[in-house]
This record gives structure tokens, C-alpha cells and sequence, in this order.
């Protein structure tokens, strides 16, 4: 009897080949969406682990200085009084026009690295002593080592898998002399099991402040909320493939209502045919899943390199560019294909275990009546009002998105009921028998439909309103930056001496000569990097305040204030008014805030003689020239040939706008592919409603036809009807669009980066969206209009002779 119910159920795939397609390709669209952005997560923070482990970084507490570097005279002292710490000097290289890290660590003192073990039980290893002694050597991952060999004047380089990309490993020795920070230490790692009777560090080195692992800000968390944003995305589109998945497996108990009453009257339990129909199920899903996996395999992988980009440039978070299958995400994405089918397929079974013995239920009933569209529209209200309760009463990046969630899923719901409601009124308005039907079959049709429709409906608002965020953030972006880069010409000498030199050559020959320096401090809410500035109107004139208080420019040059950025005050919660610790001796008032897009970290800014008693000694190496526009191109030919600088030591104001820009555009490349995809899965989503109510048009268009409506002319009819519904759909999903693009700029936005952005509309970008959604509509409805079309006469007529 298994063998024969087994045989039944295949043979209706077989007879309907193309709605099985359909439904792999749904669970295939929902599962290689999602495993896509797992699979990016994953290999995200498997990086950041794996730099973790190879450096041995976060296990350990640190000593920092919080006015600058340590003096290597109190490395001396500490390891002479019995404390067990190793120095590290990290810095940036320009090599090749490549920015690189430097980690300079004491070879001795340090814990052991895997990075050095992996060398030094390699094939051919080196000699010990060749690490400490003159060259010494550099430790890279292999493509930035097979780089580093081409540059002259460098160390030896060895190559290892276990450094991260972008990171040179080296001793410190070596790195003094690479990042010229002669006799300076970045930190202190505190080694675990120190002797018992050292004296405390309040007695040897009050000026140290021990900062525990657990207090350190990492990659990993740093990232979290980009992360959480691609998640975001991940399950937006997972559900809006499940639509598709929700509709074709709806579609196939409706057409199976026959079989499974005749396998009923012939003995078999419902009990066998209910596992065997979630056993097959499961198979289907397990299949949709792998090819699934595969597809999202093939999207990470492209998808990765720009997201390694973004991640590197934006935190400085160690991310390789190379995919590679894990076996975490990869069981995650066939869970999540087999869940979100018996999922979309819970409603369809449960319908069929209640249906009664001879009683096969009608196509219409397995769409639902219409009126459970006012008992949804009831939910989804309560869903949104649920979603602004949390948003404004709870704080946090999980609240924020519960918002976004009961926000979309509750105007989700409300749709097909406003459809309803809008779609009555042009029937009551409408003048003519055909029109008046057209508009009867629309809303009669509507409950076939909805499930498309809502996933249009979340597609199309997640486009516009990721759409009008990324937009917004460009458009604030290029004017913050007109603002901050307002020198004509920035120049980098290789170190303080030459830093002088230039100050003094330009000095006569320009505008003004505006020295760029910083330290970088400890504070409660991570590093702090602090900024001093001279007296000069280009700060007054154009540094991008918003939020300020009297006289605030005055107060900060006399030494009496500081401004802070957006991240600062947000997440410190300091504003105009407040007061800041800078050192233990060091409290300003701050006197305004400055937006600060892109940076992950805190800021702030202080008068030259103000940095210069809290960090004494801060490099000397960046300058900002003013000067007219059109000598700058002159001026930076004649710095490079002066100082024999490096073309990257001397950049344009133009060339650094361009670069800026196209690091921001790289960083919305996978939310832009993301948002493609999502509208392209919607689309599939119309497609195949549209054929899953082929079968049941029939009865509602041949009478008309028989009436004297030509078979084109239906054809037309059905062609227009999806694309008012889309149209329909596109006007709602505006305003919900707007709404969601407020709260990524005005929530999500602000707990996930610290920073708040103005708003700005976009209405091309609208109508273009508009219009893109109509063609994909008239696509969708194209196959079953031409069905229509060809369908033959006597087809129509076998109509009336059926029993419906």
C-alpha cells in the first residue's frame, strides 16, 4: 500500500513539472538568500577569530598610557621590578600605495604566537637569532608577502597562513625602525601568573591605566551591528521566498484534492498519508536547500571581497577576501529550508488533516474566504502600534529592529484588506458591465494573490527605504565632506623632523600651513582619539557642528573646552554643557558636538598648547595646506620633487574626495545586491500566484467569453489586472518605505554607529522603482495571458461541462 500511495503522490509532480520547478526554485531563492549572508557572517568573524587566536589578542589585560605612546624607559622599569608584561608597537605602512598594520612584539617576552610556531616548524625553518638580530624578519599572509618582496629596502619577508590579511608581524626592533617610532611601546600585555610581592603599578607607573580584556572594544564587536544589518536582510528575503514556497504547495493540495479523496476511500488513514506527504516534503526541501547552499556559496563568494573591503576600511577589522565552505552555516541553511517549508506548508496540512472522508476541499477554500482579510488587517494594526510601543520605549539595536519587524510584518498583514477596500471603491465607481466585472474579478481574485503581494509590498518598501537611507547618508556624506576636507593639499612627511622642514618651505609660499595631530587616549567607552587644531577661520568656517553652545570656537582655543564627535556624545551621553576627562588632570567642558560619519570610534578636539600638555611629543607628520585651487596641483609636483616624497605622501583635495566616495559606494555594494534580489525573488513570487491561479481562472472568464469578450481581449484584461494590483501595492508601499528609512536613520542607525542622519526624498529614484515594478508585474503575467491567448475554443467550452 506505501509503494502505491508513494507512486500517487509522485505522479502529480510528473503531470506538474513546471509548479515542482517552481517550488525548488522558491526554496531554492528563500535558503541560498540567507546562507549567503550567513556564510558572509560566518567567515567574518571566523577571521576575527582566527586573528584572536594567531596573535593572542583580547586574552590578556594591557597597560596603556592615555596620553600617547609608553616610554620604553618604563618597559625597563616594570620588567626590572618583577613585573611579567611584553611591549607591542603597532602602527600604519604605506607600501606600494597599500596601507598595511605593523605589530611589532617583544620575541622574548611575548606569549607564544601559532603565527611564529607555524614558521618555525614549517619544512625549512629559520634560525631563531634571524628574528632579534639586524634585519630581522617580517611574518606575512602570502599575498601581501609575495608584495612586500618586491619592495627594496625591506626585511626578509616569511611567509604564514596564520597572519591576517593586511598585517605585517614582526619584532619590535624591526618595527621602530619601519613605523620611526624609536623608543616608543603602542601597549603592555599583562602576562598571567605574576610574581607574588611585585610592587603595585600606583607606586612605578601611575600614569599606566590596566585596561582587562573583557573592557577592550574588538572586531567582533565593533562589527556586530553591520552584521545585524545583513542578518536583517537575510531573513527579509528568506520570507519573502517562502511566499513563493507558501503559494505552489497550496496550489498542490488544491489539484490533489481528488487523489487524496479516492486514496482515503480505499483505506488509506489520513495518519500515512499526512507523514507521507511531510516525508516528501522534507525530501523536496532538503533538495531546494542543497541547491540552495550552492547558489549562496557561488553570491558569497562574490559578494565577499567588496563586504572585506568595507569591514577593513570602516573598523579595520581583519576580514579575508577568500570564501570557504563551513560547515555551521551550511547545516543552518538546510534547518532553515526545512523549517521554512513545513512552515509555509503547516496551513495546507493541517486543512488536510481535518478534510472530511469524501470531501475534497474546493480551490477557492484552499485560498482562504476574503473575510479573514478584516481579521488580519485587526492583526497587523496591532502589530504596527506593537512596533512604535517598543521602538520609542526601549532602548537598543534589538529593539530598533523588533520595530522595523512589527512595522513590516503588520502593514504586511493589513494589505490585502486596504487592497480591499480600494479595489471596492473604483467597483462602485465603475461605469459599464466590463469594467464593473474587471473590478469584481480583482477583488475576488485578491485572496489568490495576497501572498505575492505582500512580498512585493516588502520588497518594494525595503527598496525604497534602504534606498532613501543609502541616499540620504551620499548626499550628508559629500557635503560632510566638502566641510572637513577643506585644505586644498594634505601632505604626510616620514617623520617629525621632515614634518618641520615642510612647514617651514610652505610657510612663505602658502595660505596657511595647518598641522593634523592626534593621539590616541583610553576611555570608558573605547579609544579615544584626540585631536589638536590651530587657531585658524577654516575651523570656524567649516567644521560641521551640530550640536553648540556660546562662544564654543573661543573656549576650545583658549583651553577652556572640547569639542567631541556624534559617537562620543551619544554613546557617552555628553552634550553642550557637559564635562570631559581627558587624564586624571585633564576635565574640559564641552563646548559642541561635530558629526563624524564612517569613524567607529570616539573624538575629540582640543587647541594645539591643549594637546601638547596632555600628550607631549604627539607626532608632527600631517598638514592641511591652504592655498588657491589652482596652485595646488603645483604645490604637490613641488613638495614630492623637494622632499623626494612618495606620490601617496602628497594628496589633493579632489583625489581624496574621490577616494572617500568610492570606499562609501564599495560599502553598500552587498545591501544594494541584496536589495536587487529581494525584488527579483518578489517578482518570481507574482509569477507563480499568477500560475497557481491558472487552473482556477477557467470558470471565472468563460462565461464573459462566451458573452462576446474575445480571448485577446481577456488576455488584456489579465495583463492589466496585475498590473493595477502591482500599481496598487507600489503607492502603498511608499509610505511604508519612508517609514522604514526613518527609522534606519533615526533608530537603527543611531544604536547600530552612533550617529543620527537627516532625511532626504528622492522622488525619481520613486518613480523609477515604479515603473520597474509594473514591467516586472506585466513579465509575471505574461505567461498565463499568452496561455489565455492560445487556449483553444473547445478548452473553454468543456467548461460547462464540468461539475464545479
Amino acid at each position: 500500500m506505501t509503494g502505491a500511495v508513494i507512486q500517487a503522490l509522485m505522479s502529480h509532480w510528473r503531470r506538474h513539472w513546471l509548479q515542482l520547478a517552481t517550488l525548488l526554485i522558491g526554496i531554492a531563492l528563500a535558503t541560498g538568500l540567507w546562507s549567503a549572508v550567513q556564510a558572509i557572517n560566518a567567515e567574518a568573524r571566523a577571521s576575527y577569530q582566527q586573528a584572536s587566536d594567531q596573535l593572542a589578542l583580547g586574552l590578556f589585560d594591557e597597560l596603556r598610557d592615555p596620553s600617547g605612546p609608553i616610554p620604553i624607559e618604563r618597559y625597563v622599569v616594570l620588567r626590572r621590578t618583577g613585573w611579567q608584561v611584553a611591549a607591542v608597537l603597532e602602527g600604519s605602512l604605506r607600501v606600494a600605495g597599500r596601507t598595511v598594520q605593523v605589530m611589532g612584539v617583544d620575541m622574548v617576552a611575548y606569549p607564544a604566537l601559532p603565527a611564529v610556531t607555524q614558521i618555525e616548524q614549517s619544512e625549512t625553518p629559520p634560525d631563531p637569532a634571524d628574528m632579534l638580530t639586524a634585519p630581522g624578519r617580517l611574518l606575512a599572509a602570502p599575498d601581501l608577502a609575495q608584495m612586500l618582496r618586491t619592495q627594496s629596502g625591506l626585511p626578509p619577508v616569511l611567509t604564514s597562513d596564520s597572519i591576517p590579511p593586511d598585517l605585517i608581524l614582526t619584532d619590535i626592533g624591526v618595527a621602530e625602525t619601519l613605523l620611526e617610532k624609536s623608543g616608543q611601546i603602542s601597549r603592555l600585555i599583562v602576562l598571567p601568573d605574576q610574581p607574588v610581592g611585585v610592587p603595585p603599578l600606583s607606586e612605578i607607573a601611575p600614569e599606566l591605566e590596566r585596561v582587562t580584556a573583557s573592557a577592550r572594544l574588538d572586531a567582533a564587536s565593533l562589527t556586530d551591528s553591520f552584521h545585524l544589518n545583513l542578518t536583517a536582510f537575510g531573513l527579509l528575503s528568506f520570507a519573502v521566498g517562502l511566499f513563493i514556497v507558501h503559494g505552489t504547495v497550496g496550489l498542490a493540495f488544491a489539484q490533489r484534492r481528488a487523489m487524496i479523496r479516492t486514496l482515503r476511500a480505499l483505506g488509506v488513514s489520513m495518519r500515512r498519508l499526512i507523514w507521507m506527504i511531510m516525508a516528501e516534503l522534507t525530501i523536496l526541501a532538503l533538495i531546494g536547500g542543497t541547491l540552495g547552499l550552492i547558489l549562496g556559496f557561488f553570491l558569497a563568494g562574490a559578494l565577499l571581497p567588496d563586504v572585506a573591503a568595507t569591514l577593513r576600511g570602516l573598523y579595520g577589522a581583519p576580514v579575508d577576501g577568500q570564501m570557504s565552505l563551513q560547515p555551521q552555516w551550511a547545516l543552518a541553511g538546510l534547518a532553515m529550508a526545512l523549517a521554512g517549508t513545513l512552515l509555509a506548508s503547516g496551513h495546507a496540512l493541517y486543512r488536510l488533516a481535518r478534510m472530511p472522508l469524501l470531501t475534497g476541499a474546493g480551490l477557492h477554500a484552499w485560498r482562504g474566504a476574503a473575510a479573514g482579510q478584516h481579521r488580519t488587517g485587526l492583526i497587523g494594526l496591532i502589530l504596527i502600534a506593537g512596533g512604535f510601543a517598543i521602538g520609542f520605549a526601549i532602548d537598543g539595536l534589538v529593539a530598533g529592529f523588533a520595530m522595523v519587524g512589527g512595522i513590516l510584518t503588520g502593514a504586511a498583514l493589513t494589505l490585502p484588506f486596504l487592497l480591499s477596500l480600494a479595489l471596492s471603491m473604483f467597483q462602485r465607481r465603475a461605469r459599464g458591465p466590463v469594467a464593473q466585472w474587471v473590478w469584481a474579478d480583482m477583488r475576488a481574485q485578491l485572496p489568490g494573490l495576497s501572498l505575492a503581494l505582500m512580498a512585493l509590498l516588502l520588497a518594494l518598501a525595503a527598496n525604497i527605504g534602504v534606498g532613501t537611507m543609502v541616499s540620504s547618508f551620499r548626499l550628508t556624506f559629500v557635503g560632510w565632506l566638502d566641510q572637513r576636507l577643506t585644505s586644498e593639499v594634505y601632505v604626510t612627511a616620514i617623520d617629525n623632523q621632515q614634518g618641520r622642514q615642510i612647514a617651514e618651505w610652505l610657510d612663505p609660499q602658502v595660505d596657511a600651513v595647518l598641522p593634523i595631530r592626534s593621539v590616541e587616549l583610553t576611555h570608558e567607552i573605547g579609544p579615544l582619539f584626540l585631536y589638536g587644531v590651530e587657531d585658524h577661520q577654516t575651523y570656524r568656517d567649516h567644521w560641521p557642528l551640530i550640536a553648540t553652545s556660546a562662544g564654543e570656537w573661543d573656549r576650545v582655543m583658549a583651553g577652556k573646552a572640547v569639542l567631541i564627535n556624534e559617537q562620543l556624545a551619544r554613546r557617552a551621553g555628553l552634550w553642550p554643557g557637559d564635562t570631559l576627562t581627558l587624564k586624571a588632570d585633564h576635565t574640559l567642558t564641552v563646548a559642541g558636538v561635530y558629526s563624524d560619519y564612517g569613524n567607529p570610534t570616539g573624538q575629540a578636539i582640543v587647541s594645539m598648547p591643549q594637546l601638547d600638555q596632555i600628550a607631549p611629543g604627539a607626532d608632527t607628520r600631517r598638514f592641511g595646506i591652504r592655498l588657491a585651487p589652482e596652485r595646488a596641483t603645483e604645490i604637490t609636483q613641488a613638495l614630492r620633487q623637494q622632499f623626494d616624497l612618495p606620490r601617496q605622501a602628497v594628496v589633493q583635495q579632489a583625489a581624496m574626495k574621490a577616494q572617500s566616495l568610492a570606499i562609501f559606494d564599495n560599502t553598500f555594494v552587498v545591501t544594494s545586491a541584496l536589495n536587487v534580489l529581494t525584488l527579483g525573488v518578489a517578482g518570481f513570487a507574482i509569477l507563480t500566484s499568477l500560475l497557481t491561479l491558472w487552473t482556477q481562472r477557467l470558470p471565472q472568464v468563460t462565461p464573459v467569453w462566451a458573452l462576446g469578450l474575445t480571448r485577446a481581449q481577456l488576455a488584456r484584461l489579465e495583463l492589466l489586472r496585475s498590473v493595477l494590483l502591482a500599481a496598487f501595492t507600489a503607492v502603498m508601499a511608499l509610505p511604508l518605505g519612508l517609514v522604514l528609512a526613518w527609522a534606519l536613520l533615526a533608530v537603527i542607525n543611531v544604536q547600530a554607529f552612533g550617529w543620527r542622519l537627516p532625511m532626504f526624498l528622492f522622488p525619481v529614484d520613486w518613480a523609477y522603482l515604479f515603473l520597474l515594478t509594473l514591467l516586472a508585474a506585466f513579465v509575471a503575467a505574461a505567461l498565463p495571458a499568452l496561455r489565455l491567448m492560445r487556449l483553444p475554443p473547445a478548452d473553454l467550452l468543456k467548461v460547462f461541462a464540468n461539475e464545479r
